[in-house]
């Protein structure tokens, strides 16, 4: 009876209608939330939420490939049949149907697709707010014969006061 059990799993396994599992890094966030019912209030509820992460190299390489396969997957009957009918095949490993759309097309549209994220990987990596500091002395706003230069530091680093800066959005 085990023998059987066990058997099952395994011959769908290799046969491949099981999909394999993969591993990857994944973030999990515990929260806080309201009670399920309005009706009978009661102690917030902790919720904890997981999500793969993707590397960012991982993303531009998917992103690169969304149309077009890579040119070693896309060597095959395959896609030469499918270039010629005007069919897009595409993902990393080239098996992917994506709809219509000529090799030139496709790749056009690969490099809007890195485009759009190469924009917003670099808007993820700089600060919406830019930081204002004060400028730094640089000596030459006044005559080095009339004054020794210690002074003029000295003086440009007394005034430390400045009024907070509101940003202009």
């Amino acid at each position: 009876m085990n023998r059987q059990r066990l058997a099952v799993p395994l011959v769908l396994l290799t046969l491949g209608a099981v999909p394999a599992a993969q591993s990857r890094p994944v973030i999990c966030s515990t929260t806080l939330e309201a009670p399920p019912s309005a009706e009978e209030p009661g102690m917030p509820v902790e919720v904890t939420r997981c999500a793969a992460v993707e590397t960012t190299t991982a993303l531009v390489e998917r992103r690169f490939y969304t149309w077009t396969a890579p040119f070693s997957a896309g060597v095959d009957l395959l896609h030469q049949v499918t270039d010629v009918l005007g069919i897009a095949v595409g993902g990393v490993q080239g098996n992917r149907l994506m709809g219509f759309g000529f090799p030139d097309q496709t790749i056009i549209w690969d490099g809007t697709a890195l485009q759009n994220t190469y924009a917003v990987l670099l808007e993820e990596q700089s600060d919406p707010v830019p930081w204002r500091t004060v400028d730094i002395y640089n000596g030459f706003d006044g005559s080095l014969a009339g004054e020794t230069r210690s002074s003029v530091l000295v003086e440009a680093m007394a005034d430390t006061t400045f009024p907070p800066v509101r940003a202009l959005w």
